[in-house]
C-alpha cells in the first residue's frame, strides 16, 4: 500500500486529503469573490468564448490582407525575380 500511497502523493503533489481539502476552500474563496464582484462563471466562459471568436474573425481578416499585399507584391517581385534569372543565365553567372 505504501507504493500506491507514494505515487498518489506524486499525482497529488502532497498528501490526497490535504490537496482536496485546499481545493475546496480555495474553490469557497473564489466562489465568495466571484459572487461579490457579481461574476458568474458562465458569464466569463461566454465573454472567453466571444473574445476567441473575435480572435478568429480578425485572424482571418487579416490573412485576407495579407494575402492581398502579397499578390499585389508578386505582381512585381516575380516577374522582375525572373528577368534577373534570365539575364543572370545570359550572362553565365547562372
Amino acid at each position: 500500500m505504501a507504493a500506491g500511497s507514494n505515487s498518489l502523493t506524486r499525482v497529488f503533489g502532497g498528501s490526497p486529503i490535504g490537496v482536496l481539502l485546499r481545493l475546496v476552500l480555495l474553490c469557497v474563496i473564489v466562489g465568495l469573490v466571484m459572487d461579490q464582484l457579481n461574476l458568474n462563471a458562465f458569464e466569463v466562459l461566454r465573454h472567453a468564448a466571444r473574445a476567441i471568436e473575435e480572435l478568429i474573425a480578425n485572424s482571418a481578416d487579416l490573412l485576407r490582407h495579407i494575402g492581398r499585399y502579397f499578390l499585389i507584391g508578386a505582381m512585381v517581385v516575380i516577374p522582375i525575380w525572373i528577368l534577373l534569372r534570365i539575364f543572370r543565365m545570359g550572362s553565365g553567372r547562372g
